[in-house]
Order: C-alpha cells, then sequence, then structure tokens
C-alpha cells in the first residue's frame, strides 16, 4: 500500500510539475508579447528589440526546465534506476544544450528585432544609417553566437574543446584547399562589409564585363544585382576583391561630352560662336560653374570641330537629359544667329568635263549629295593617235 502511495504521489507530482510549467510558459509569454507590443520600436529601441525576442524562447526555456525537473523527480521518487540508463546519464547534458539552445535562439531573434528596430528609428528621424553596415553587424554578432553557443553545446555533451579546436587548426589546411571558392567568396563579403565600396540600394558597374546593376543584398557567399531589364543575378563576392567597382550611385556630377561641326566656310564666325557659348554655359542654371569649356578644336577633314565638355548640376538621369538637350539646341541657335550652319560628313566628287562638253551642273531638287547629270553624248569623240 506504501509502495502504491509512493508511485502515485510521484505521479501526481511529476504531472504537476508538466502541467505548471506549461502553464507558467504560456502566460509568461503572453504577458512579454503583449508588454512588447505596447512599447514603441522606435521610442523604445533595445527594451522592444529583447521583450520581443524572448517570448516565445522564454516559453521554451519555462518548458525545458520543468520537464527537466520531472525527470529529476522521477530519479529520485521512482526508485534507483540501472546504473547505466540514459535518462540518468543522459538528462543532464541534454538539459543543458536545450538551454544553451534556447538562449542561442532568443539572442538571435533579440539582435534581428533591434537591427529593425534601429533602421525604423533611423528612418523615422530622417537620419542616414548605413542598412549595409547594419546588416554586416548584424551578422558578425550572430555568428558570433552561433559559434560560442555550438562550442558550449559540445562542452557540455563532454567533448573536449582544447582538442577540438587542435584538430580544426590541423583540419583547417584540408578544408581550406577543398573550398577556396568558398572561402575566396567568405573574404570578399567580409572586404565588402569593412569598406563599403557600395551598399544596397547603390548602382555598380565593373568594368571590363557586362555586368551592372542595383545592389539589392549583400551575403556572405554572392552579391545580388538587379540589370536594367530587372532581372536579378548573383556576383560571386570574390570577384569584388580581384575586379575594380565603379560606384555609379555615388557620382557629383554627371559629364556632357559633345563635338559639333560646322563648315569651313563658317571659319569667320567662330570667334563668336565661342564666346556666346561659353556665356551661355557660365549663366545656364544645369551647369556646374567652376569648370566647363567650349573651344574651337581641330580642323576636321570635313569640318570644323567645336568641342564641349561641362557637368550638370544635378546626378539624376532625367534632369540629365533636360539639361544637355537645352543646352545643345541652345547651342545649334548660336550657330544659327551667326549665319553659320552645322555639317556632318560630306564627300567631293570631281566629275572630268568630256571635250566639247559643258560642265556638269548641280541640282539641289534632285537630292542631298545627288548631281542631275546632262545626258552623256551618243558617242565619243575619236582619240587621237588611235
Amino acid at each position: 500500500m506504501a509502495a502504491m502511495y509512493q508511485e502515485w504521489q510521484t505521479t501526481i507530482l511529476v504531472f504537476a510539475v508538466v502541467l505548471i510549467s506549461l502553464a507558467a510558459g504560456a502566460v509568461l509569454r503572453m504577458a512579454l508579447a503583449r508588454l512588447a507590443r505596447r512599447l514603441h520600436p522606435v521610442r523604445h529601441v533595445w527594451t522592444h528589440g529583447l521583450l520581443s525576442g524572448a517570448s516565445l524562447p522564454l516559453q521554451m526555456l519555462i518548458w525545458v526546465l520543468g520537464i527537466a525537473l520531472a525527470g529529476q523527480l522521477l530519479l529520485q521518487h521512482g526508485g534507483d534506476p540501472p546504473p547505466d540508463s540514459l535518462l540518468a546519464h543522459g538528462l543532464g547534458p541534454v538539459r543543458d544544450v536545450l538551454v544553451i539552445a534556447v538562449v542561442m535562439w532568443f539572442l538571435l531573434r533579440a539582435v534581428n528585432q533591434i537591427q529593425s528596430n534601429l533602421l525604423a528609428r533611423a528612418r523615422d528621424r530622417e537620419r542616414e544609417l548605413d542598412p549595409t553596415a547594419a546588416d554586416a553587424i548584424g551578422k558578425l554578432t550572430k555568428a558570433s553566437v552561433v559559434i560560442t553557443a555550438i562550442l558550449m553545446m559540445m562542452q557540455a555533451l563532454g567533448f573536449s574543446i582544447a582538442g577540438l579546436l587542435a584538430f580544426g587548426g590541423m583540419g583547417g589546411i584540408a578544408v581550406g584547399f577543398a573550398a577556396q571558392s568558398l572561402v575566396a567568396n567568405l573574404l570578399g563579403g567580409l572586404t565588402i562589409f569593412a569598406s563599403r565600396p557600395f551598399k544596397v540600394g547603390e548602382y555598380i558597374i565593373i568594368p571590363g564585363t557586362d555586368l551592372m546593376g542595383g545592389v539589392e543584398h549583400i551575403g556572405w557567399r554572392a552579391t545580388r544585382l538587379i540589370g536594367f531589364d530587372c532581372k536579378p543575378f548573383y556576383v560571386p563576392n570574390a570577384m569584388f576583391n580581384t575586379q575594380p567597382v565603379i560606384n555609379h550611385t555615388r557620382m557629383t556630377n554627371r559629364r556632357i561630352m559633345e563635338d559639333i561641326h560646322i563648315r569651313y566656310a563658317d571659319i569667320d564666325a567662330v570667334p563668336g560662336i565661342v564666346a556666346d557659348g561659353r556665356a551661355l554655359l557660365r549663366e545656364h542654371p544645369g551647369i556646374k560653374h567652376d569648370f566647363f569649356a567650349f573651344n574651337f578644336s581641330s580642323c576636321g577633314t570635313y569640318s570644323l570641330k567645336l568641342s564641349l565638355y561641362a557637368f550638370t548640376v544635378s546626378t539624376d538621369y532625367n534632369d540629365y537629359m533636360d539639361v544637355q538637350e537645352d543646352v545643345l539646341l541652345k547651342i545649334a541657335d548660336i550657330i544659327r544667329r551667326h549665319g553659320a550652319r552645322m555639317t556632318g560628313p560630306v564627300s567631293t566628287v570631281d566629275m572630268p568635263q568630256l571635250q566639247g562638253q559643258s560642265p556638269v551642273p548641280f541640282d539641289p531638287a534632285a537630292g542631298s549629295g545627288q548631281a542631275a547629270l546632262s545626258p552623256m553624248p551618243p558617242s565619243l569623240p575619236p582619240v587621237p593617235g588611235a
């Protein structure tokens, strides 16, 4: 009778511990979630992040500890278990591993939530917070948490950390040779995060290749870009260690560089055209005034060449096109007001004059570059001495 009472007492005690643990975990999770919802993520960045990250892991931690306590009660009041039983030897290490896993889960959730809160606060206060740097710090923090947790789990399971590190040092050489591309991509990702040659949202160009696009995501192995055709493509991070990168977004001005050709017959109008063109650039609101050039640069094989070199104030592509269009049209108007004409490639054809025939006339109505030729005589005059 006493043995039956002891057995039922142990069963009831274990059941009560498990039930209380489940109920306490659920209540605590709901309380923390409600408290986190009351806190504003922008005004309470850290507190909101910790409470939001702790709700589910704390519930799981209470469950793990409750079940571990129930198992301990079974060992103490359920009789002496066999010395080699799994419950006697595995309860402690399994409990420690689960506790470490739950703490790791909490820290990872908290890091993600705090990172999101910091970015939201920067946007709310209209401050610039580099999302690439924030993402890099978050990834490094999470990697440190995971590596530390794994080492603690292995130590809890009875592995020697010193021996593991020594084995890792020897095996690292073999792994490095076997995974050179992976290691190179990881180092390339670290280089991007450290030097920040570009960040998410910027447009980059890799010279010597057809790779250009907007940066959407910077990962540990590859960087995702989106091209002009709205198709994403992935660039291995190792390429950024060996290839130059042009950051198109960080340009300070856009360049206008054009060659304008006028006729040789308008050589006397060149000084006036150049002077009025410089005055136009000097007064134009869309042109950067600290440096520009408009000069008579060379005498080409078919025309006189005027070179225009200037920078726009705005880097927006639509503004740049509007300014360039306005400047070119006004320069064309200046040329026209000086009585000159713009021209393109032309060619001269020398037509021999036949004996007894008038010169071949040119008829402009016949079309550009075409001549209306007089009809050929029915027979050519005899060649003397033939």
